[in-house]
């Protein structure tokens, strides 16, 4: 069985360094597959939008203020822009992000990694102590190439959404 590779001190969490799990993304690298779960408990891969770029958002719950500021920003937005999907991932189960949809006006844009952490390892997000994930965002281009990936340095602080928008601008 494979290891799984441990960063840790990489984020910090409510002010405390934390270790992530998995292998981190780069810029250029393919992008990793993953299988997370929708509110709906259907199965969603990282080909879930083929020819589109994907934006790829991991947070620590949508329930919380910053989570639910950058999915709404990002899921506005993005709306506009032909081509492109969003996909905010998070270690809450799929019946909190149902409520939180139906709360925030938002469907299709959540998916859980809960039960495996998939995502979480293939992206190397996974928050060891909490079985969270950290923030960040990862643009794909159509052609599964990681474009743009950031990891915050603390989760409860947002990343910068218009550097965000620009790298999916530059794969339109």
């Amino acid at each position: 069985m494979d290891t799984v590779r441990e960063s840790p001190g990489t984020t910090t969490f409510r002010g405390r360094p934390v270790t992530l799990l998995g292998q981190p993304v780069q810029e250029g690298a393919p992008a990793p597959d993953f299988t997370v779960i929708t509110p709906d408990m259907a199965p969603v891969r990282l080909s879930w939008a083929p020819g589109a770029v994907r934006v790829l958002c991991s947070v620590p719950s949508v329930d919380t203020p910053v989570c639910d500021r950058q999915t709404r920003f990002l899921a506005e937005e993005l709306g506009s822009l032909p081509g492109v999907g969003l996909l905010t991932v998070s270690a809450d189960l799929p019946f909190a992000q149902r409520r939180w949809c139906g709360t925030a006006g938002q469907d299709g844009i959540v998916a859980s990694d809960h039960r495996d952490l998939s995502f979480g390892l293939a992206y190397g997000v996974a928050v060891k102590e909490l079985r969270l994930l950290c923030r960040a965002v990862f643009v794909v281009d159509a052609g599964d190439t990681v474009r743009y990936a950031r990891y915050a340095p603390a989760s409860d602080e947002p990343l910068d959404h218009e550097e965000i928008l620009a790298a999916v601008r530059d794969c339109l």
